[in-house]
């Protein structure tokens, strides 16, 4: 892999977050509504064998250390992401890339709502007023749009997704945390599982055309090269979203990526209204800058809560160093360097629960 230099390493690695995750939204939108390869489940497997291909060159690249876990511990996980990632990219086969991007902003309230029912962990007021503004942000723009408001398929595909992503989400984190697992191991460890899956499912699901190779069939679509590299390119992108995002994470501090991630949005949604002639009208625009800022407030609120956090674990042993030091001025010097430094280990934790653990370094639907 080729060096960085170190000082331009959060400029290099956030360009290419920001051109991948972006450019698999088009990328994906092209290959459904341009060349028609509507096959949700036939372009997942492309894209999970893919990330499977790559994982292992990262793995010889020594980027991660490979940890083994017994299959049926997660071949659950690698259902349960199968079943989110057919439904985001089924979201983006039939919705517009402005609706796709605006589910996707309504994951959080739909993690802190399972988080509630479910666990019965309460959120603070405030992140539970700024999830209120991006419920509100959602659903203004989601009536006020004619694209949308009336299509009843497109809607329990949008909002199925986001269930089915909220849930993968709490799960995947959760198991990420049992096993002792980074995000690039676990990665690693179920992507062949849900590569089987889909190699059962597509069959199963997909309209082949065994008997007769009509067009609308896999068996009888008709490939040609713009389609080819059209997939390609959407399959390799979800590779480097996967790449970019594990390199981001390490290199730039919480505020830089949480930048990189609403740039991330602007860009999709004008992208959207650009190549792919979404509706744009004022009440709609107004929704969705709702339920940006209610976003911005929710990242900030919990990056705030983490560093809290981080300042009261540390607490204990800064007070152990005071007692062991009696009260010397270094241990107060040393104890600010600590809860610096953890307070940033902190932040990128959540930044990793949110992109790595959210998706698991998803590949394809990001």
């Amino acid at each position: 892999m080729v060096a960085v230099p170190a000082a331009l390493a959060p400029v290099v690695y956030g360009l290419l977050n920001i051109a991948s995750a972006t450019g698999i939204v088009f990328a994906n939108k092209s290959v459904f509504s341009i060349f028609n390869f509507h096959f949700t489940y036939a372009l997942t497997l492309i894209h999970t064998l893919t990330t499977w291909v790559g994982m292992q060159g990262f793995l010889r690249l020594k980027m991660f250390e490979p940890k083994h876990v017994k299959r049926r511990q997660l071949l659950p996980l690698a259902a349960a992401y199968v079943a989110y990632i057919v439904l985001c990219n089924l979201n983006l086969n039939i919705n517009p890339v402005g609706f796709y991007q605006i589910t996707k902003i309504a994951v959080a309230p739909a993690v802190l709502a399972i988080d509630y029912l479910y666990y019965g962990r309460k959120a603070s007021p405030r992140v539970t007023a700024s999830v209120l503004v991006v419920c509100l942000g959602v659903g203004m723009a989601t009536i006020t749009d004619p694209q949308i408001s009336s299509n009843l398929a497109g809607l329990t595909a949008g909002f199925g997704s986001v269930g089915a992503t909220a849930l993968y989400q709490i799960w995947a984190g959760s198991k990420q945390k049992e096993l002792g697992l980074g995000s690039m191991q676990l990665l690693h460890q179920y992507v062949p599982l849900a590569a089987m899956l889909l190699g059962v499912l597509v069959p199963l699901c997909e309209p082949m055309g065994w008997s007769s190779r009509e067009p609308g069939t896999i068996l009888g679509y008709t490939f040609t090269p713009g389609s080819v590299v059209a997939i390609a390119i959407s399959s390799v992108l979800g590779l480097l979203v996967n790449l970019s995002t594990f390199l981001v994470i390490g290199a730039t501090s919480s505020l830089t990526y949480n930048v990189v991630g609403h740039i991330k949005t602007v860009l999709i949604l004008t992208g959207g209204v650009i190549f792919f002639g979404d509706t744009m009208p004022p009440k709609k625009m107004a929704g969705i800058a709702a339920a940006m800022s209610g976003i911005i407030w929710y990242s900030q609120i919990k990056l705030a809560e983490a560093r809290q956090s981080a300042a009261a674990k540390l607490l204990p042993q800064a007070v152990s160093l005071n007692a062991v030091a009696n009260g010397g001025s270094s241990n107060g010097l040393a104890f600010s360097k600590n809860s610096s430094s953890s307070s940033l280990a902190a932040e990128k934790m959540l930044l990793i629960h949110r992109e790595t653990s959210a998706g698991v370094l998803k590949p394809a639907a990001s």
